[in-house]
């Protein structure tokens, strides 16, 4: 039976009333960007209110949640605010309203996992969100993935992360990497290979340019790293076999220990400091690199 038309205006109205009422306080709260960061307030913190305000449009709703939690940790994070208190909730009634809005699961729990300033530093929360995304959403492997990592980057239990893989892998049509994370997980948590691994199956698999942005500049930090500490074992030699260490790179191609002045994955040369330390000519292009910057002595080429 179709409703009349009394009612059907009726609601019409109470649906322009709500949308207009929530970009006033859109626009009231943007316009106190810049003295300070999104305040921290909740429309309505109570979900079962929400659904009966919306008239069934609760998938909307649940948008209009999702683009305040990303709103609201854009600008905390633009200004490097201390805390992140109205993240989780907000993440919460929004998965609430919307179980199946899996991008709040996977891209909220990456704001609320990573330290600061990455994020907002409550990895236990991220895991709750997205145990709850995987509840509602048993077939997504994504989830899993988003929840081994969690567990392997920011709570360093590798063991953890060794199940959330190896349910993932069961799920149809997981991507294959997930299997394999879950075997370099049980054997061999925490090296550099694991950690490549990590970001390749994330560059991988991921939709998103800014998540496919970060997971390469940790692959350049990894190479980096790799190359570093290989160079600095042939420095060792070269002081080992000659009783000094070498002035430069080309000292160690002229005793045949290298091919050539080696590059970075930027292509500059690495620089090799006074006192047998190798470093990146440019640190502020790797931002994950956790060995290799310059420490105030005199470095030569």
């Amino acid at each position: 039976m179709k409703p009349s038309r009394p009612v059907t205006m009726s609601t019409a109205c109470l649906l322009i009333v709500c949308f207009g009422s929530s970009a006033m306080l859109s626009r009231i709260v943007n316009g106190l960007r810049p003295r300070a960061a999104i305040d921290d307030v909740l429309y309505l913190k109570s979900a079962k209110t929400l659904r009966w305000m919306s008239l069934g449009y609760t998938g909307l709703m649940a948008d209009i949640y999702w683009t305040r939690a990303v709103q609201y940790f854009g600008a905390r994070h633009f200004v490097g605010a201390a805390g992140f208190d109205q993240l989780a909730p907000l993440l919460d009634l929004t998965t609430d309203l919307d179980p199946k809005l899996t991008v709040a699961y996977q891209y909220g729990a990456s704001f609320l996992s990573p330290p600061p300033p990455a994020g907002a530093g409550l990895p236990d929360q991220a895991v709750a969100l997205v145990e709850k995304g995987i509840r509602a959403n048993p077939d997504n492997w994504h989830l899993y993935q988003s929840l081994g990592f969690i567990h392997y980057l920011d709570r360093k239990d590798y063991e953890a992360a060794h199940q959330a893989f190896l349910r993932g892998s069961t799920v149809p049509n997981a991507h294959p990497s997930l299997k394999l994370l879950a075997g370099r997980m049980a054997e061999k948590a925490g090296d550099i290979e694991t950690a490549r691994i990590i970001w390749m199956s994330t560059f991988d698999t991921t939709e998103s340019s800014a998540v496919k942005e970060n997971a390469a500049n940790h692959l350049i930090s990894i190479q980096a790293m790799e190359d570093i500490a290989g160079l600095e074992k042939v420095v060792a030699l070269y002081r080992t076999q000659t009783g000094h260490l070498p002035a430069s790179f080309r000292d160690m191609a002229l005793a045949n220990m290298l091919p050539g002045i080696p590059l970075d994955p930027y292509q500059q040369p690495y620089v090799l400091s006074s006192d047998g330390h190798v470093w990146v000519r440019h640190p502020e292009k790797f931002k994950f690199l956790e060995k290799g910057t310059p420490d105030g002595s005199t470095a030569q080429r």
